[in-house]
């Protein structure tokens, strides 16, 4: 199956209220959005669970149109960030002169 031809995940724009998670998520299962708001709504009332998996689908989900998650976004911006200084000063001109 052709890479383009195969359904993703993703956060949508169209049908987004808040950050596209229940809109992706339903137009990848396929059922109405609104059911995935109501059950979400209804773990958030019983316990608080639905707020939590609401934030880590946002951050784990890619947005339509993008590659990478947020969370994968803030992990390549830090091992750039690392790799690209050797030292804790960024550069050589504070290292201690033998």
């Amino acid at each position: 199956m052709n890479e383009y031809n195969s359904k993703q995940l993703r956060r949508t724009r169209k049908g987004r209220i808040i950050a596209g998670v229940c809109s992706g998520v339903g137009e990848y299962v396929g059922i109405d959005a609104n059911l995935i708001r109501i059950g979400l709504g209804i773990t958030t009332l019983f316990g608080g669970l639905g707020v939590g998996v609401y934030a880590i689908a946002w951050l784990l989900m890619p947005e339509e149109g993008k590659d990478t998650s947020i969370v994968q976004d803030l992990v390549e911006k830090q091992q750039q960030k690392s790799q690209g200084s050797s030292s804790p000063w960024g550069g050589d001109e504070h290292k201690p002169q033998p």
